[in-house]
């Protein structure tokens, strides 16, 4: 009997084939295994975006973000870490601020979306950061949710830009959060632990978005 793979797997696994193409010379495939408090995540890296890559593998190697927490949590859209003053963090500290000092520069590419599972660069805001550069350490991992064809059109008149039939499908049917496609550089997605992401996006926050119960991540490394 054969096995039907369900349209949305089989549009992820088609779009998620396109956006890992390189050039024929490029064969490194760089996965980050990710231990938190909450379960395993492995992150693979996108060689689309070299700067992004590179740094997330400097800081890794250095132990940057070890013990670090989950300091930003909103359900439904994203869960936020890498800020180093989140090592200590008293309860009730407000946090999101710290870095390594220096900002990456943007690097959008249009196939990268900010589809469930997308590692993206956290970065100040538009009227401080014309450029969009990134935070040099911290990012966010989009949970987002479905969104309808009325909503997606919506965005499509207030951008004017167009989605593929494929990532329209993807919103619609696994998720995310399309409206910050081409504000905020995407380098890499989840490829095991999704259920990790949910976990974590789903915990009991304060107001500031800082969970009640300190989520922290235990270690990073490479691992391919």
């Amino acid at each position: 009997m054969k096995k039907w793979i369900p349209l949305a797997a089989l549009l992820l696994l088609t779009f998620q084939l396109s956006a890992q193409k390189t050039k024929k010379n490029q064969t490194k495939t760089t996965m980050i295994e990710m231990q938190t408090t909450a379960g395993r995540m492995v992150l693979q890296l996108y060689d689309q975006t070299p700067q992004h890559r590179d740094n997330f593998i400097k800081l890794t190697e250095e132990g940057y973000y070890d013990s670090l927490l989950f300091h930003r949590v909103i359900k439904a859209f994203m869960i936020q870490g890498g800020d180093p003053d989140s090592k200590n963090a008293p309860k009730g500290k407000q946090l999101g601020q710290g870095g390594p000092g220096y900002t990456v520069p943007a690097e959008f590419i249009d196939t990268l979306l900010h589809v469930k599972g997308a590692l993206a660069a956290a970065r100040t805001g538009d009227m401080v950061n014309p450029e969009k550069a990134s935070s040099g350490s911290q990012f966010y991992i989009v949970q987002g949710r479905p969104f309808s064809d009325a909503e997606l059109n919506s965005m499509e008149m207030r951008s004017g830009k167009k989605y593929s039939p494929e990532a329209r499908e993807l919103y619609k049917t696994i998720g995310g959060t399309p409206h910050l496609d081409g504000a905020y550089t995407v380098y890499g997605r989840v490829v095991e632990g999704l259920d990790v992401l949910d976990a974590i996006g789903n915990c009991a926050t304060a107001p500031g978005d800082r969970p009640l119960e300190d989520i922290r991540i235990i270690s990073v490394k490479v691992i391919k």
